[in-house]
């Protein structure tokens, strides 16, 4: 599919995005409340996202090499200072803001999703006793006692 114009996405784009961010803000809430079961319902509609939004790219670009510019983002800003099209120059700062915003809570939510990594290596690790085999248990007194062989020795 070819199109026209290299701001003919541009809209398109905008909604993809805009989409994006918010899908992404909803993942921010799951983090920070660990619901897992929620995440795991917004991964495929962020790839689902992700993949239109990069066709529209790709169609953009094409349009761009088309018109005689760089076919990739670098050739959006010479394209519009020749074009001299207002709308198209709205529309792509609003799709640069948009992008900025998604980056930034991708940012943060991958911030997030460390924390919540480390915490469950931590309780795991905690779960599983040290890594020598010398784990400490109660006994009836409460205090700690060395689960593992036993290290007194018997002199006789």
């Amino acid at each position: 599919m070819a199109i026209a114009s290299p701001g003919a996405t541009l809209r398109d784009e905008q909604q993809l995005i805009g989409s994006m961010v918010e899908l992404m803000k909803t993942e921010q809430q799951l983090l920070v409340s660990a619901d897992a079961d929620g995440l795991s319902t917004l991964t495929p509609e962020k790839l689902k996202l992700a993949q239109q939004a990069a066709e529209l790219s790709r169609l953009r670009h094409r349009a761009l090499g088309t018109a005689g510019f760089v076919a990739g983002e670098a050739g959006m800003e010479p394209w519009l200072a020749v074009a001299g099209n207002a709308e198209a120059r709205g529309d792509w700062d609003r799709l640069l803001d948009l992008t900025r915003e998604a980056k930034e809570l991708n940012r943060v939510n991958g911030m997030l999703l460390n924390k919540q990594l480390a915490h469950t290596q931590g309780v795991l690790s905690a779960l599983r006793g040290p890594a020598n085999g010398n784990a400490s248990v109660y006994g009836k007194s409460g205090q700690t006692m060395a689960a593992g062989p036993s290290k007194r020795f018997v002199v006789g």
